[in-house]
């Protein structure tokens, strides 16, 4: 732990970071500032984690690191329920959980940033199924699926064109080739052109989305009004007066602790403000004296710092654990105060805003939103009119496909036609008759035309009135029969682009719809949050209470009076056991003294036990055995 710590605190205290700490002021960091440091490490992987955690909720915050930290592939270690650990060890600042990061992440601070540059290009955005349907949404996303991988190809060959670079040969061919440095200024103009077209299509599509995410928050807003709207009309006198004393208790102290609070800071700072106003001006040498001060007064604090840490003293580290628990709930309940202000002070903004938006809307002639059944028979009406323009576009493109081919047709009976001419032409003037045909062709024109005119003159002044009567009437009845159509025509037209705004609408809907569930959750969350705080602000005041009642018996139940009588027992089992310790310690040299006279004594006895089986030994040498009728003897 301590090398991780010191791998740590060495690369912080390089570029690009230079924070100038040492083990034990990177050791004394609160959870705001750990956490803070890693959100600079992230910025420098990532530029769009620049952010300051102030101002930022803890919920964002740990869901804006946990998402990068998926997509950098970190892997915490342990299971399921480890995970869960983590992420509630992200929140909080937890040193166990944030050291492991700071060491995993500078460890590989080049590769990383390199992936988090991949990933704002090559994570796929998906789709849901029933969107794809629409051609444009479909068109739209093949085209994102093909930049895609043409991102992918171009930065492999990037890649390649890095790793391989240019030789000297080429380079001086290139500069053989004629006008060698205009090409290249024109090259640089084109690049620098391409630069800016893309910088202005990010520009534009940067705008498009702050457009559409705009229009989704004034949806948001205008639903979130209703809903309150509705909340209000559906309220009871039990809850609104719950309501009311909750708010009277937050008001109580804001005024009584917070505020005075505030007021006393801002004193002081304007005090010392004036202060360092009213002095002279202060040279470089006045600057240098007060670095050195400074720097004495942070050598003397380390020093008592290690001082405190080595005395390591029972009582006191008992009372510095109630303390730190005690600034802890104290800062968690100013923390929750600011957020509850913050979001009184964004919901009043919230309401104006919708007030504003509804009456422009008022004004435009704007409708509401379809809610629950009304919305289903609206979608399943759309579903069926989408498949009904899909059939209908499927017989206009065969349309289409017909039209071609008999244009085709018509292109070749043209060509042939003009081949036979030609060769009728030319027939006829090898038999020196040229224009026999097309003579032919005029006078058979000019006796067709002229057998019209004599039949048209040949007609009465009475066939004709009754022919114009005739087509008036058919002139009429084609109107009165085309007059519905053209009337369904028109709704036709006006529904169809009622259906291409509720489509839109329904995007919408769907984005707050999860925006919705987000708040939910966290609603829950915060609520869980502030109970466990009012249950442990509820065992205080009651220990307290406890602790200051005159009632001895009570007085006997407090916590601290357990724990002081835990402390004191303990305390005494410790002094039993080191006077048992001096006792062996006093006694450890004439004990161990015995113990070598007793085996010294072992070792004696042992010898002489070999002594006297040597000596049996040597008795036995020279016996003699008869076999056979002779003597033999065996040494």
């Amino acid at each position: 732990m301590s090398d991780q710590i010191k791998f740590i605190v060495d690369n912080l205290n390089k570029e690009p970071f230079r924070k100038n700490y040492n083990l034990i002021t990177f050791d004394s960091l609160e959870p705001m500032q750990l956490l803070q440091v890693l959100n600079d490490i992230l910025a420098e992987i990532d530029p769009k984690q620049v952010v300051d955690i102030r101002e930022e909720m803890p919920e964002q915050t740990a869901k804006r690191m946990l998402s990068l930290l998926g997509i950098l592939k970190y892997k915490p270690p342990g299971n399921a329920t480890d995970m869960s650990t983590f992420r509630q060890g992200l929140v909080i600042g937890s040193k166990p959980v944030i050291y492991p990061v700071l060491h995993w992440l500078l460890q590989r601070t080049t590769e990383l940033k390199k992936r988090a540059y991949l990933a704002r290009f090559l994570i796929k955005l998906e789709v849901p199924s029933e969107f794809l349907q629409d051609e444009t949404v479909a068109d739209t996303n093949k085209q994102y699926e093909e930049l895609m991988e043409a991102f992918k190809t171009l930065h492999k060959e990037c890649e390649q064109l890095k790793t391989s670079g240019f030789s000297t040969a080429e380079i001086r061919r290139v500069e053989t080739v004629q006008n060698h440095q205009q090409m290249l200024k024109i090259a640089r103009q084109l690049r620098v052109e391409k630069e800016r077209e893309e910088f202005l299509a990010q520009q534009k599509q940067e705008q498009k989305n702050q457009l559409f995410h705009a229009v989704q928050r004034l949806q948001r807003v205008q639903n979130q009004l209703k809903s309150m709207r509705h909340a209000a009309a559906d309220a009871k006198p039990e809850s609104l007066m719950k309501r009311l004393e909750e708010e009277i208790k937050f008001n109580s102290y804001m005024v009584t602790e917070k505020f005075p609070k505030e007021l006393e800071n801002k004193k002081k700072e304007l005090h010392f403000l004036q202060k360092v106003a009213s002095e002279p001006a202060m040279g470089h040498s006045d600057l240098l004296e007060l670095e050195s001060k400074i720097n004495e007064i942070n050598t003397q604090i380390n020093q008592l710092i290690e001082k405190k840490m080595m005395r390591n003293e029972p009582i006191e580290s008992k009372l510095s654990l109630y303390r730190q628990q005690a600034s802890i709930i104290s800062r968690k309940k100013e923390a929750k105060a600011e957020e509850l202000q913050e979001a009184k002070e964004k919901l009043t903004s919230l309401e104006k805003e919708v007030s504003l938006k509804t009456n422009q809307t008022r004004e435009f002639g704007g409708t509401e939103v379809l809610k629950g059944d009304e919305f289903k028979r609206y979608v399943s009406k759309l579903r069926s009119k989408s498949t009904v323009f899909k059939k209908k576009h499927q017989i206009i493109a065969e349309f289409k496909a017909e039209f071609g081919l008999l244009q085709r047709t018509e292109e070749l009976l043209k060509q042939r036609h003009d081949n036979i001419q030609h060769q009728l032409q030319t027939t006829e003037e090898k038999k020196g008759i040229s224009g026999y045909s097309y003579t032919q062709e005029e006078l058979e024109r000019v006796s067709a035309l002229k057998s019209e005119v004599d039949e048209m003159k040949g007609r009465t002044l009475d066939d004709m009135s009754e022919m114009v009567k005739k087509l008036n009437s058919l002139v009429s009845e084609k109107k009165s029969a085309l007059a519905p159509v053209l009337k369904e025509l028109r709704q036709l037209r006006q529904k169809c682009q009622v259906s291409a705004f509720d489509f839109v609408i329904l995007l919408e809907v769907r984005g707050l719809r999860e925006e919705c569930l987000q708040e939910e959750s966290r609603y829950h969350y915060t609520n869980c949050m502030i109970k466990n705080l009012e249950v442990q602000l509820r065992r205080a005041t009651d220990e307290m209470k406890v602790y200051v009642s005159s009632d001895q018996q009570e007085k006997r139940k407090a916590i601290r009076e357990q724990y002081t009588k835990n402390i004191a027992e303990q305390e005494n089992l410790g002094k039993t056991l080191r006077e048992k310790q001096k006792a062996i310690r006093e006694s450890h040299g004439p004990n161990m003294k015995q113990a070598k006279m007793w085996r010294d004594f072992e070792q004696l006895m042992e010898c002489k036990k070999q002594c006297f089986l040597k000596q049996q030994s040597q008795t036995s040498i020279g016996q003699v055995i008869q076999e056979g009728g002779e003597d033999r003897l065996i040494l």
